[in-house]
């Protein structure tokens, strides 16, 4: 604890974002399964991106332009409360991501056609965990005088159907993630971290002067084993209704198995509501590490 009090948010601010978000998912309530006592999330990885980072802009040609930058995030959810002359340079983007247990890994792992209870579990109330998570690192940054908005639970988030790109939000956090340093794409569209691919993630923009994480990678595929050598097809293989292929993922064929045939499984077999999957980050080289 010592440790933690010594840590000045103005002369350390990415140790002090750091730590609280590992701490929060350390000690929180919420990162536990009611299945059985145990974590949901094991330690989280935290990275930082310019709010200017050219990636931004550039998203607006690859995923469309209705893929809002951090600064017309902040502008549009603070509105009036914004400080009138940020600047995209201003801001940073705080991103994390939430690493899945090798228990329910190995439980998804061993399912071929659904998915498993754990894994149901984990991406319903895990994801309750993170948006408590997201809420906090707002209200820590805000108790210090700082701009801080979480994308993903602004009354402007949405989710829409493109002609070109198929199912996309206009604040993708595993393009976020990537800005962020902390992974690139594979075969089926997830998001390769040092930690894996069985994980979630989450996002928060800020004017916190964080120091970017350096990006140790070029390619948007740099991780995945069939973009680097052509050796690898095992998420496509694990898919049981084959969305993916040698040509990537088809993102509507996805997502219509998803919430519907694996939404209705998971409703009357487990009875909670939520749509999961995660065949395809499991049973793979890269479930919870970057292969090699």
């Amino acid at each position: 604890m010592s440790r933690k009090k010594a840590l000045s948010i103005k002369d350390h601010p990415e140790q002090w974002v750091e730590e609280r978000i590992k701490c929060f998912i350390a000690e929180s309530e919420s990162n536990r399964l009611a299945l059985d006592g145990e974590v949901i999330y094991d330690e989280p990885l935290v990275g930082f991106a310019r709010g200017d980072d050219p990636l931004f802009r550039r998203y607006k040609k690859v995923i469309g332009k209705f893929h809002y930058t951090p600064l017309e995030w902040v502008k549009l959810t603070l509105d009036e409360k914004a400080p009138p002359n940020l600047r995209a340079r201003d801001l940073r983007v705080i991103a994390w991501v939430l690493p899945i247990t090798k228990r329910t890994r190995k439980e998804n792992r061993m399912q071929g056609k659904v998915t498993s209870r754990r894994w149901a579990h984990t991406r319903l109330y895990g994801e309750e965990c993170n948006q408590g998570l997201r809420s906090y690192v707002v209200s820590i940054l805000t108790e210090k005088g700082y701009v801080a908005v979480a994308p993903f639970q602004s009354s402007f988030f949405a989710t829409l159907k493109d002609n070109r790109v198929g199912y996309a939000s206009n604040w993708s956090e595993r393009h976020v993630l990537y800005a962020a340093g902390l992974g690139t794409f594979g075969l089926s569209d997830g998001l390769i971290t040092p930690k894996g691919k069985a994980m979630r993630c989450g996002s928060v923009i800020t004017n916190l002067p964080v120091k970017p994480t350096q990006r140790l990678y070029q390619a948007r595929g740099a991780y995945c084993l069939f973009f680097q050598e052509g050796t690898c097809t095992e998420c496509a293989r694990r898919c049981p209704v084959g969305a993916i292929t040698e040509e990537g993922h088809d993102k509507n064929a996805c997502r219509s198995f998803v919430h519907e045939r694996m939404g209705r499984y998971i409703r009357q077999t487990f009875d909670i509501e939520i749509h999961a999957c995660g065949l395809c980050q499991t049973g793979v080289p890269c479930e919870f590490e970057i292969p090699g």
